[in-house]
This record gives C-alpha cells, structure tokens and sequence, in this order.
C-alpha cells in the first residue's frame, strides 16, 4: 500500500485573535501564519475570498465566530463521514458496512458545536434530514460505486506541498484515493439538492485540479497517470448516484495557479472589503458584523 505521511502543522503559537497585515514583506508560509494562524493555504479559503473578501477576514483573519451554521454543511459533514465509515471497512478487509452502521456514523457526526445556533431549511428538522441520509446511503450502497473494488491508497487523505510560486503550501484533503490498473484515482463525494449539469462540474473544477497537483508526485511514483472524479448523491426524495469525470488539463491547471497567486497577494496585501449580492449575503453568518464594518 502507498501512502503519504503529512504533519498537521501546529497551532500552539498562534497569534493574537485581531490579527493584523504586517506592513513588512516575509517568506509566504510565515506571513500566512502571522495572518491566520496557518502556514498554508486551503482551496476553501481561497473560494472564500473570491466570493467576499471581507467574509474571509471574518472567518480567518479576526476568527469571528459565526452567528450560526447552515443545516446544509453540518449535513454534509455527516454524509461523508458515513461514506468514510463505509470506505475503511473496505480498507481494512472487512465487509460493507449495513445501512444501520452507516445511519448511526452519520449520526454520530451529528454534533455540531454547542455553542453554534443552527439554521434550518423551511421545510428541514433533524428528523427529516436523517430520513434523507438514510435513503442517499441507501441509495450510495445500492450503486456500483460502493464496490471500490480496486486498491484504496487513502481515505479522507492530506496533502501538501508549495505547488504554487510566490505562495505558502497548499493543503489538500482528498476524500478517496484509489490505484487502479491504470491509474490513480482521487474522487470527492458531494452531496447535491440536484443532478450535476456540465456547468457544474466546470465551476467544482479547480479545487480538483489543485488536488491532483498534489497528488502528481504519488502518480509519478507509481508510473499511472490521475484519474480525476466526483460521485454526487443528490438530496431528492429518490437520491440518484452519479460519477463525473474530468480530464486534466495542464494550461487550466496554470491558469488555476495564477488565479491562487493573486488571490494570496491581495490577501497579504491586506485587501479587504465587502462584495454585497443575494447570492453572498442572504446566507451569510456574518451579516451583521458585516454592516459594523467601517474598513
């Protein structure tokens, strides 16, 4: 088996909570570290300034608590630790787990921090969302892709590297790695309220594509090229299982990188400010500390 041993960094030194920009120039993983606190950078936390720069100052420079938690993300949290649970029996010679096994992992993730208020859907309970996972399990072990009958490298798997010049290390969580005869394939499971169109797949894309820039040096090692999927169960009231291939494609993968470098040197940069718009604001747990704001 292969597999990649990575070291979380710490946070036993981090700085104080109102972090400021430092107004001298420093190597990238340090100034990342007096900033947040890490010394790398995240895909989300990349996604998170392209949609509003002063939410991500929020969440990773001042660590302001959020007013509340979205229903949607504690639920899918849960689904994919169900679908971890699942993955690892496997991984470890076992049989499948039965869907009660996979109910009670979902379960079990249910537990948000007691502290965090949690908002629902108009039509959502905790009742009527575990009646959901159980039929999107189901539906998961019913479907060929519950079989993963070739080799797992990694479950739920961390890396990290300096993909990207100019820029502190990326950290990546790959949710399945699987070494195939042929390839070596890194899958995300996403939960869906509907069937993925091609518009989607291409807007899931680059998180992907960084992904598998950190995986290249295991694919080199292992002589196979990667082998890039989603497999998305879709929150309907008969869950669908679909897998999405995308291909690699090297100048996508730059343009990628160039788009991180600027995204990292506004940050270091200090470049912070609200993008209002219904699609950023109308869920966002950080709307009244946004209206504060005064720069």
């Amino acid at each position: 088996m292969i597999t990649s041993k990575i070291t979380q960094p710490s946070r036993d030194t981090d700085p104080p909570r109102d972090r400021r920009v430092p107004p001298h120039r420093s190597d990238p993983g340090e100034l990342a570290l007096k900033l947040t606190g890490r010394d790398y950078l995240s895909h989300s936390a990349i996604s998170t300034y392209q949609r509003c720069p002063l939410r991500y100052y929020f969440a990773y420079i001042s660590d302001l608590e959020p007013a509340f938690k979205a229903s949607s993300l504690i639920f899918g949290g849960a689904i994919h630790s169900a679908l971890e649970h699942h993955c690892r029996a496997l991984l470890e010679g076992n049989d499948p787990p039965d869907l009660d096994a996979l109910v009670a992992a979902y379960e079990e993730s249910w537990k948000p921090d007691a502290k965090s208020t949690i908002r629902y859907g108009k039509t959502e309970s905790v009742e009527s969302l575990r009646d959901l996972a159980s039929r999107m399990l189901a539906a998961f072990q019913a479907s060929e892709v519950s079989k993963l009958d070739t080799s797992v490298v990694g479950i739920e798997e961390e890396f990290r590297a300096p993909i990207i010049d100019r820029c502190p290390d990326l950290l990546g969580r790959v949710d399945l790695v699987n070494l195939t005869t042929d390839a070596v394939r890194i899958v995300d499971f996403k939960t869906s309220r509907s069937r993925w169109s091609r518009s989607k797949v291409e807007e899931a894309a680059p998180q992907m594509l960084l992904y598998a820039e950190l995986v290249k040096p295991l694919a080199e090692s292992c002589g196979r090229p990667i082998r890039i999927e989603w497999i998305v169960i879709t929150k309907t009231k008969q869950p669908s299982v679909e897998t999405h291939v995308l291909q690699y494609e090297p100048r996508q993968v730059e343009r990628i990188k160039t788009i991180v470098r600027r995204v990292w040197q506004a940050i270091s940069r200090g470049h912070f400010y609200p993008a209002p718009s219904s699609m950023n604001c109308s869920g966002c747990p950080y709307s009244e500390a946004c209206r504060n704001w005064e720069g």
